[in-house]
């Protein structure tokens, strides 16, 4: 297993427990989704991996992050970066009075191998064809798009082993959404890179998945294949919006649908 945490446990200001005996199991070379609604821990997740806990003043206090056989749980992120664990914010946070070209080269600043970063910067742009066109372009001129498959790109550049991607689909348009949900799945399928996706727009996400699980409350309450999520009626009417019955529910319908146990069993 490339990447495993065993009941981890957080706490922001040694007062807050965020994550709650958080299991989760990373294979190389898949994708894996992590879904829930806001507040549910999945960020903090993703932080505990790379190391960004501590600019929170969050730590892991409890459990164990596995990366290649090593336990990393608060390793330094800096330190997370050289061992091959990259993770992209949400928010699109370009460098923004630098131009694309030079957003990209950026990425590669820690790789020693300088002579085929020109080489990975023809790779990128072949999947982003777009940067190609503003290559030259401010980058804080950019649409948010055209930020989105900067940022990745940038990320490729450090030639990470596992790649962690904070809401890649906020605030984009569906067919932008789209574009860049198949070039993940193009890279994933070509390169082998392993991806852990926080994603609130679920339907794209569990399309590209191999594995999933589901988040609330700091825990992770479900989680299967992408064919057994597909077919939970649970996923398929609170997450990708289909009900079987095709009745509206109402308010007091979706505050059971909290209180049950069905995640669980």
């Amino acid at each position: 297993m490339q990447l495993q945490l065993k009941n981890v446990e957080v706490v922001f200001d040694n007062v807050i427990q965020v994550l709650r005996s958080v299991n989760l199991e990373m294979p190389a070379g898949r994708i894996v989704a992590l879904l829930g609604a806001n507040g549910a821990g999945k960020t903090t997740t993703l932080k505990a991996i790379s190391g960004l806990l501590e600019v929170e003043k969050g730590r892991v206090t409890s459990g164990e992050i596995f990366f290649e056989g090593r336990n990393i749980a608060n390793i330094d992120p800096c330190e997370a970066v050289r061992a091959g664990i990259l993770q992209v914010l949400e928010g699109r946070k370009v460098l923004s009075h630098l131009t694309v070209e030079q957003n990209l080269r950026l990425g590669g600043h820690l790789r020693k191998d300088k002579g085929q970063v020109s080489a990975d910067m023809e790779r990128i742009i072949g999947y982003f064809p777009l940067l190609e066109k503003v290559f030259r372009r401010t980058a804080g001129y950019l649409s948010g798009g055209e930020m989105q498959m900067l940022i990745l790109g940038r990320a490729l550049m450090a030639r990470p082993r596992v790649l962690l991607l904070d809401e890649p689909s906020m605030g984009l348009a569906p067919l932008m959404v789209r574009e860049i949900f198949e070039r993940l799945s193009q890279i994933n399928r070509e390169e082998g890179l392993t991806l852990l996706l926080v994603e609130q727009n679920a339907g794209f996400a569990i399309r590209i998945c191999d594995y999933g699980y589901v988040m609330e409350n700091g825990r992770i309450v479900l989680h299967g294949t992408r064919s057994e999520l597909e077919a939970n009626e649970d996923i398929r009417e609170f997450y990708l919006g289909l009900s079987l019955t095709r009745q509206k529910k109402s308010f007091r319908d979706i505050k059971h649908y909290k209180r049950r146990k069905r995640w669980l069993g």
